[in-house]
Formats: structure tokens, sequence, C-alpha cells
């Protein structure tokens, strides 16, 4: 598979927060970091997300803010 998206995170599947539309997942990076994303129930389910489940967080974006103080 090749995508377009520069950043691609290996990790595996922390927990899964299944709401009425969306999930929360969150995956655990090889480095030891979380990332966490809202996704569709159904892609979830599709995706048949568990944890332990080896997964890709795949990252594009147009921006990305960052605030200090």
């Amino acid at each position: 598979m090749k995508l377009s998206a520069r950043n691609v995170l290996r990790g595996k599947v922390k927990s899964v927060f299944p709401g009425v539309v969306n999930a929360e997942v969150v995956v655990e990076l090889e480095g030891g970091g979380e990332v966490v994303s809202v996704i569709t129930k159904n892609s979830a389910e599709a995706l048949e997300l568990a944890p332990g489940k080896e997964v890709w967080a795949v990252i594009k974006a147009s921006s990305v803010m960052i605030a200090a103080d």
C-alpha cells in the first residue's frame, strides 16, 4: 500500500471506546507515546479494532496548530 501521507506511525490498539456513532481509538506507539483518533463506529467494526491489534496511525493534515504559554 502506498500513501501520500508523510506521517505514518506504527503501533498497537490500546483501547476502543465505542459510542452510538463514533469510536475513540487509543493507539500506543512503538516509542511509548499515544495517538487518539475518533473514527466512525462502522469503521472501527470493519477494521475489527481491539486491544493488541497492530495498526498504523496515518496523519494527513493541511494544518497542525501548536500553542504555548
